[in-house]
């Protein structure tokens, strides 16, 4: 034990440039201006387009077609004028022509049956059929299409605060998702010959016109989403008579397209709590059998959305209940197959609205009349009011837990992008970190008030950590584009979501952080916000100095890797003679005797010195650790020199312990520790990640304590996503991993299938 105070080694300090990791972010972040403010919010000459849409739609159920005309309303807000508009051809992904096709990377080994192959060799004519682009009065206008956008060319420039109408009609095949994939399509049901629809990116859509980048008209390759403009909707679907139709926006003609018991059931629903069946299973089993003739024409309203989808199958149930958003009923609907239950007439309403709940307490109140879940098969997409989930039961009913939570969290997730994007507009095409990283966090916010101890995938620090101590070669920064990420569900979706949550709990606290995110929220809903909005709002409500965590989180592919590498432990040395000597003289007893000692008490049965008496000499035969008169005077001679202060703080008996830290994963994060004292007691010390500010790689800290402390424990909540766990502690603690020698032999018998069989037993 040392009997000496070292104060703490202060470090060279290194540069304060753009590659020290708490260099502010200006030179990254586009300058403010008057559309976009320092501050993160809309400048005062923030402009965005508005495009209006006057839809019918028909689905063919005997071919699987859509049939479409629109009538489109742009209105330039801009103070630009517009020499041409562009518009978005999404369904053109799935062309014979696609350049998604052309640049996805195969390898032989991908072949794994020769459903795969099939797959590869599937002929399927996808992509729109584009039959005319006219002005309202029928004559024709310009345009060419490259790819996944259509250029219109105006025979005058659309000038600024005006606004043109024109129409387009057009035609495509649908695809059948469970052979082709897709966001979108339709499932067969061969037992009836029954087709379910979900339908989304089905028309002709403006491009977004900004101050950002002028038209977002980036080429669609299937995995970068959506960027859209704002703007109201009037849309006629035709279907099968039979069909039941769910759709974004209001239905406008109840009356003509459902029953008198289904109005009086949905009326109900609008005042129930818990969810009302307006089509029972027993109908919509009826109606799968029945096929009736005819059509019927669904008309649906939507005001200030960015986008239409709806789903459509004669096979629906559907439940509603009300929900309550600060004053205003919301309508929470879920449509699904008899496939879906037990699970989905017990669940999907329940969680749409408790989703609804928590994301207007986090960030805006829901502004919608409905929100909508469907179910099909392999499938989770949201769209305004309207979303497609997972979630399907085996054939007999049961299902396993992974099944339940997995339809839990999809549906929550998709109902939750009903707030981003549909409501805080980002740009999916550019970022998808800004809508599916935010989502995903709230999603786990909601999971958490849902279930106490809820299993969620994403947003718990020490989730990420196995990915972000990977491959760097196959690791991009969050602030990559869309089309470019590797690893895209841990990227866009767990690393942002658990940045987040970062934030709230240990950076900013929640209060801070709750109040910043709903700042941010309010700021930009019906807005398009970029990512320097959302940093400068972070900041800017909160009070927080940010650039370092978004430069190390959203613009780097460091890990979190802080190391405990040495404690030394000290002592104030008194000054008592009494008490120093007795402290030395117990140190010396109980050192550690280097191996030769013992081995040579037993060889050597007597030295020299100890046959001879005349050796030992005063030094020999002095008693180091006596206290003698001279020591006291000594002693009384220094004190005199120190104040009262001084001289409780010797005798105090403080420990002092130098603490040296090392970053080896590059991303500075706060320093948490949990110091176990040797009546166990504990205290929990947190460090703000500035302590790295002029010293990137290596730190170090002293602490004073009352005691003496038995052990230290980093990272003691699993809070910061440390990628080894193993050099965060003292003494040194080995976390051991689990292998097994055999693996359980996989039945395909779900925990519920199991009880069934058991109770057929009898047991």
């Amino acid at each position: 034990m040392k009997k000496t105070l070292l104060l703490a080694i202060l470090l060279p300090a290194l540069s304060f440039g753009q590659d020290n990791k708490f260099a502010q972010l200006d030179q990254l972040l586009p300058t403010p201006n008057e559309y976009r403010n320092a501050a993160g919010a809309p400048g005062h000459n923030y402009f965005q387009q508005k495009a209006d849409y006057k839809i019918q739609v028909t689905i063919d159920d005997a071919s699987q077609k859509i049939k479409g005309e629109e009538t489109i309303t742009y209105t330039n807000n801009s103070p630009d004028n517009l020499e041409y508009l562009w518009i978005q051809l999404d369904q053109n992904v799935r062309a014979k022509d696609s350049d998604s096709k052309l640049i996805s990377v195969d390898k032989m080994e991908d072949f794994r049956s020769i459903g795969d192959v099939a797959k590869k060799l599937l002929d399927f004519d996808g992509g729109f059929k584009i039959e005319g682009v006219t002005t309202t009065s029928g004559r024709d206008l310009k345009y060419a299409i490259n790819k996944t956008m259509l250029r219109i060319d105006l025979d005058k420039p659309l000038a600024a605060n005006s606004s043109i109408s024109f129409d387009i009609k057009w035609w495509y095949n649908i695809n059948d998702r469970m052979k082709i994939g897709g966001r979108s399509g339709y499932e067969h049901f061969e037992e009836n010959d029954n087709y379910l629809y979900t339908i989304a990116q089905w028309f002709p859509r403006m491009c977004v016109y900004s101050d950002v980048e002028g038209w977002q008209n980036k080429q669609f390759l299937g995995r970068g989403e959506f960027a859209l403009p704002f703007g109201d909707y009037e849309v006629s679907i035709t279907v099968p008579s039979d069909h039941i139709v769910g759709s974004t926006g209001e239905l406008q003609n109840a009356s003509s397209v459902l029953t008198a018991e289904q109005r009086n059931r949905f009326k109900k629903a609008a005042t129930s709590d818990t969810p009302v069946l307006i089509v029972t299973q027993e109908e919509a089993e009826a109606a799968e059998k029945k096929k009736e003739k005819g059509l019927k024409t669904w008309i649906f309203k939507a005001k200030n959305v960015r986008d239409f989808a709806f789903a459509s199958s004669r096979k629906f149930m559907w439940d509603a209940q009300g929900v309550e958003i600060n004053g205003k009923n919301i309508m929470a609907m879920s449509y699904y197959p008899k496939e879906g239950n037990p699970l989905w007439e017990r669940y999907s309403t329940k969680l749409v609205a408790q989703t609804l709940k928590t994301y207007s307490k986090y960030t805006v109140d829901y502004p919608y009349p409905v929100a909508i879940s469907v179910h099909s098969k392999w499938i989770g997409m949201e769209y305004p009011m309207i979303c497609f989930n997972g979630g399907r039961p085996e054939a007999d009913g049961t299902y396993s837990e992974r099944t339940k939570y997995g339809m839990w969290g999809v549906i929550i997730h998709e109902v939750g992008h009903n707030f981003f994007p549909m409501i805080i507009n980002s740009d999916e095409r550019q970022w998808t970190w800004m809508d599916e990283g935010l989502n995903t966090f709230v999603q786990y916010l909601t999971e958490q008030e849902w279930e106490r101890n809820y299993p969620s995938r994403r947003g718990p620090a020490y989730m990420i950590a196995d990915y972000m101590r990977g491959d760097k070669s196959h690791i991009s920064p969050i602030m990559t584009n869309s089309e470019s990420i590797w690893q895209f569900g841990n990227n866009a979706y767990g690393k942002p979501a658990t940045a987040l949550n970062i934030l709230r709990e240990t950076v900013m606290g929640r209060e801070l952080f709750d109040h910043a995110f709903k700042t941010y929220c309010e700021r930009w809903k019906f807005k398009h916000p970029t990512p320097a909005d959302f940093f400068r709002t972070m900041e800017d409500a909160s009070a927080v100095d940010l650039d370092w965590f978004w430069r190390g989180w959203f613009y780097t592919t460091d890990h979190v890797d802080i190391s405990l590498d040495d404690v030394s432990w000290y002592e104030l040395n008194s000054g008592n003679p009494v008490v120093e000597k007795a402290k030395d003289k117990i140190k010396n007893e109980n050192k550690q005797e280097f191996i030769g000692v013992p081995r040579n008490k037993e060889a050597i049965k007597e030295t020299v010195n100890e046959k001879d008496s005349d050796i030992d000499d005063f030094y020999a035969r002095r008693d180091i650790y006596a206290v003698d008169a001279i020591d006291e005077l000594d002693y009384e001679e220094f004190k005199k020199k120190l104040s009262k202060d001084e001289l409780e703080l010797l005798n105090s008996n403080k420990q002092f312990y130098e603490l040296q830290f090392s970053n080896l994963g590059g991303l500075p994060m706060p320093i948490i520790l949990e110091f176990t004292f040797e009546d166990n007691s504990t205290e929990v010390i947190r460090i703000p990640a500035e302590i790295w500010r002029r010293h990137e790689e290596m730190v170090t800290k002293v602490f004073i304590f009352d005691q003496k402390v038995k052990s230290i424990l980093m990272d003691p909540f699993l809070e910061i996503a440390d990628t080894d766990v193993n050099n965060n502690s003292w003494p040194q603690q080995q976390v051991p991993t689990k292998f097994e020698l055999f693996r359980k032999k996989n039945t395909g018998e779900n925990p519920m299938q199991r009880d069934q069989r058991l109770k057929e037993l009898g047991k």
